[in-house]
């Protein structure tokens, strides 16, 4: 069905509802069971660990505004069947809200929907859920590429640094990603980084190593290995673990992470990461369905409310002036001024991108057939909180098969 205007702004409104939260305690107190299926545990140190660090965030700030909850949670479960005896466990211990955090989970939490409709099920980093026809289930996710763009400025800056220090030559400004898989989530998050990067860098390339899990720490580390060796100086990654900024600082180049400040484990090569702050998405939604208030089937954070950030730069390393400029560049992604995805700044087999669909031969590139190419700039998130953005551009080398 296609979107109409009125449904986009009604949505937009309540997107702002939400943003601004539910801090109202209820008049009569309930203890109320919170659920969370993790596709790792907080050992990653990356992908878990950030969702982790936002829930028991929202959770101590509940306690702390007078709401009684508990927190049960179901971890190292795999994108598997398995998916659905966690879901339904933490149903049957009496859960009523049960949140799961990993891609490929959405389809085995929507089985356990059925079997409890009166439980509300919240899939992360996904969006079916808001239009599969369930009364019970919803999705959110962030417009992490905003933050993804701000890492790429710092890792360009770097290397611009570099160059124009005669340590390498603009040539050889060549970034090395770790991608997991070559889906649009992937791809929408390493081009944002790629633009980030060359904005300020013009000379940068990139070259993608997929590894074809969300966690391998032996698998990245050797991906990242294998992009030093093709000429990478800067590592960057979507991955969930720490071993592509440990190889980075044992083979000598930069890196930027992601869900995490990674600077502990590699402080002479890591500059910084961005990553998702799902606290306040995790508060409001639990603090609505206990005041009774309809939460958004699909939310999508972002920068400009503080869900999208960039950790602590490390200026002992990075280039200078790095800070400033960042501040510069969030500021100008918040007011609109920078469009991650503007067309003019990238091509497409050497010509500008005019039309999404025309690269789409299955006609629904983006949710509800709408095109994404509109007022110069590709619009990730704007139909969906997903990303979308599926579109190999030049300069960005993927050196094995996709994922």
């Amino acid at each position: 069905m296609k979107k109409t205007l009125v449904i986009a702004l009604a949505l937009l409104m309540c997107f702002s509802l939400f943003a601004q939260g539910s801090s109202e305690a209820p008049a009569e107190k309930k203890a109320t069971k919170i659920g969370f299926v993790v596709i790792g545990s907080e050992n990653d140190q990356g992908y878990t660990y950030n969702f982790m660090n936002g829930m028991n965030a929202a959770i101590d700030k509940l306690k702390a505004d007078g709401y009684d909850v508990e927190l049960s949670v179901k971890r190292d479960i795999q994108e598997d069947a398995g998916c659905v005896d966690a879901n339904l466990a933490l149903a049957a211990e009496g859960c009523e809200v049960i949140f799961n955090n990993s891609y490929g989970f959405e389809q085995y939490m929507q089985q356990a929907a059925d079997e409890f409709p009166e439980v509300t099920f919240i899939s992360l980093t996904n969006c079916g859920s808001q239009t599969d026809g369930r009364d019970n289930t919803y999705n959110a996710f962030a417009a992490i590429y905003e933050g993804r763009y701000v890492a790429g400025v710092a890792a360009g800056l770097k290397l611009q640094e570099l160059i124009d220090t005669g340590k390498i030559k603009a040539d050889q400004a060549v970034i090395g990603y770790v991608g997991a898989f070559s889906f649009a989530e992937v791809i929408s998050g390493m081009t944002a980084y790629y633009l980030g990067a060359r904005s300020v860098c013009p000379s940068a390339t990139m070259k993608v190593q997929f590894v074809g899990s969300w966690s391998d720490p032996t698998l990245e580390a050797e991906a990242a290995k294998a992009l030093i060796d093709k000429g990478a100086v800067m590592i960057s990654q979507h991955s969930d673990n720490t071993t592509p900024a440990t190889t980075a600082q044992e083979r000598g180049v930069f890196h930027t992470g992601y869900n995490n400040d990674m600077t502990a484990v590699a402080p002479k090569a890591s500059l910084l990461s961005c990553r998702i702050d799902w606290t306040n998405y995790f508060y409001t939604f639990i603090a609505n369905y206990i005041n009774g208030v309809e939460n958004p089937s699909d939310y999508c954070g972002e920068m400009s409310r503080g869900e999208v950030v960039v950790t602590e730069l490390n200026e002992a390393i990075a280039a200078p002036g790095t800070k400033e400029k960042l501040a510069e560049v969030e500021a100008k992604i918040a007011s609109g001024e920078i469009q991650v995805f503007d067309t003019s700044t990238f091509t497409v087999g050497g010509a500008e991108l005019k039309n999404a669909f025309a690269l789409d031969t299955n006609g629904d590139f983006t949710p509800d057939s709408e095109e994404a190419v509109f007022d110069g700039a590709f619009h990730e998130s704007y139909f969906q909180s997903a990303p979308y953005f599926a579109i190999q551009i030049d300069g960005i080398e993927w050196l094995n098969a996709a994922f």
